[in-house]
């Protein structure tokens, strides 16, 4: 994978990806560790107005929230560009999946093991859209480090959607779980080859 490149190669096809999940798993961190230009967020402070609005159990020590999307771009290699869009995880926003959804080629759906209720709605949304997944499980510090199984198990997904265990912080550990996200899709289309980085 190129990093630092941010001459963009006109023939590489450009591809648009979803990063989901519910409220503070790491995707506004999982889009910034590996976009190659400056991030694009829309993150504001969390504020008494939330308070019965938005639920903070888990994550009380945070204090901004994405409101609208984050945006980041990788280059894969020099035939495949991803276009990586973050949604907002409050239920409240969740109106705006569909507009960040459409015309993309994936997701990673991106899971909490001290909340992994918070990634249901995600999963029933790709599932119910036909739209190649993967898992990534995002694994925090304080969090009880479950195996790939038993996550798959807990959530009850098709064997054939990957699980991954990674750190969204990590630029390499993101970079994987994208390249597993591009085999997925392209072994559900049939096609040969593998979407691997430099």
């Amino acid at each position: 994978m190129e990093s630092g490149n941010s001459e963009r190669n006109v023939s590489a096809a450009a591809v648009k990806i979803v990063i989901a999940g519910g409220f503070g798993v790491g995707k506004t961190t999982m889009v910034g560790s590996v976009s190659e230009v400056p991030p694009l967020r829309t993150e504001e402070l969390i504020t008494e107005a939330s308070a019965g609005v938005d639920d903070l159990s888990g994550v009380e020590s945070k204090h901004t929230t994405t409101v609208a999307l984050d945006f980041g771009r990788i280059t894969i290699n020099p035939q495949l560009i991803l276009y990586l869009f973050g949604t907002p995880g409050q239920d409240r926003f969740w109106f705006m999946w569909d507009e960040l959804a459409r015309g993309a080629l994936g997701a990673v759906v991106l899971a909490d093991t001290r909340r992994l209720d918070s990634c249901f709605p995600a999963v029933d949304f790709f599932e119910r859209r036909g739209l190649p997944f993967v898992v990534g499980v995002n694994c925090f510090d304080d969090a009880y480090h479950y195996t790939v199984d038993e996550v798959r198990m807990a959530l009850d997904l098709d064997p054939s959607v990957p699980v991954l265990l990674c750190d969204a912080r990590g630029r390499e550990s993101t970079k994987q779980v994208l390249i597993t996200l591009m085999q997925h899709v392209m072994s559900r289309a049939g096609l040969t080859g593998a979407a691997s980085g430099r």
